[in-house]
This record gives structure tokens, C-alpha cells and sequence, in this order.
């Protein structure tokens, strides 16, 4: 079955990484998927939104996604400004970066598909910064079964080669803090 994702950030918190790692993690379940972001004059702090499409059989469409079945929210401070739950429906979930109890946020979803953690604290705490991308992955895999924590720690394995190994590790115990932090 084709589960649609849109991510919505702002511009400078890595939404085009979160959906690469997304689509990353699901390839290493076996799915076939694709990440692709929208590109305008945004600029740093700007609005900003990037799509994952992941299935089982191959993914032939290629446009926008208007009707995601799963929302993430990198800043809920755009709850405030953009319609993020624009085309969803009934059983399309969110899970949203915010320090605030679900009840407190505006999205017009059923309160039993949204789910909320506190990804800049675990950012914080885990990698010293306000990057919540690597966090969220944690929280998705719990939440949408779509790949594995395992699969989610070699996505970041993979995306961070280059890097330091001390952000590899950080990054891998951030997503797990997310994953444990969400009840089943």
C-alpha cells in the first residue's frame, strides 16, 4: 500500500534531509520509496515543505503530495501560520515536534492521530543543537511502522558517512530517546 508523507519545516531545519533519511530508512525494509522537496525563493526561516512516497511495488507518480496520509512537523509554530493538514483526512496521523500537550495545538485532526514529542528537547540534550530532522525518525518509526529503528539507525549511518562518528552516535541516540519516548 502507497503511504504518502509530507514534511513540513522551515527553511535551515533540514526538512529535505528529514525526507531523504525517511525514504532511506524504508529502502533499507525492503520498500521502494522517494523523497523529493518543493523548491521556490524560500529562505532561512521561510515556510518550507518535502514529500515521501513509500510502497511496496514501484512508485510511478512524481507530483506533489496533496493528500498525505501521515504529516510531520518539524516547528509547530507553522500550526499558527500554514494549513498543514490541508487534504487530510480522518485517519491521516501527525506527529509534531512541540513541547506543548496535543490538546493545545491547532491541526484540524482527530485528537487520537496526533502525536506529539519533544524532539528539540532530545536534539538538545542528545546532540547539543536544535536540529530536530534526525530526532523525528525515531518518532516515525514508532508511530507508522514503515521501517524499523534499526533501518533508522543505518539511514543516518549512511547519510552521515562523511561526518564525524561522535555525530553519527549522538544522532542514533537522539532518534532512540524519540522512539522510546512515544507510548506503543
Amino acid at each position: 500500500m502507497l503511504k504518502q508523507i509530507r514534511v513540513h519545516g522551515r527553511g535551515g531545519q533540514g526538512v529535505v534531509t528529514a525526507a531523504e533519511l525517511i525514504a532511506i530508512a524504508a529502502f533499507f525494509d525492503g520498500k521502494e520509496a522517494q523523497a523529493f522537496p518543493v523548491f521556490g525563493v524560500e529562505r532561512t526561516g521561510a515556510p518550507i515543505e518535502s514529500f515521501v512516497r513509500i510502497s511496496e511495488k514501484p512508485i510511478r507518480t512524481r507530483e506533489q503530495i496533496q493528500e498525505p496520509n501521515i504529516l510531520i512537523v518539524q516547528d509547530s509554530t507553522l500550526l499558527e501560520s500554514v494549513n498543514v493538514a490541508r487534504g487530510s483526512n480522518k485517519d491521516t496521523i501527525a506527529i509534531i515536534n512541540s513541547s506543548k500537550e496535543k490538546s493545545e495545538l491547532e491541526i484540524d485532526l482527530p485528537q487520537e492521530n496526533i502525536f506529539v514529542v519533544d524532539a528539540t528537547k532530545i536534539a538538545i540534550k542528545q546532540i547539543g543543537k536544535n536540529i530536530v530532522n534526525t530526532v523525528l525518525l525515531g518518532a516515525i518509526a514508532k508511530k507508522t511502522k514503515l521501517f524499523t529503528i534499526k533501518s533508522a539507525e543505518k539511514a543516518i549511518k549512511q547519510k552521515f558517512a562523511h561526518k564525524d562518528k561522535k555525530i553519527i552516535e549522538t544522532n542514533i541516540k537522539a532518534i532512540r530517546e524519540a522512539y522510546n519516548t512515544l507510548s506503543s
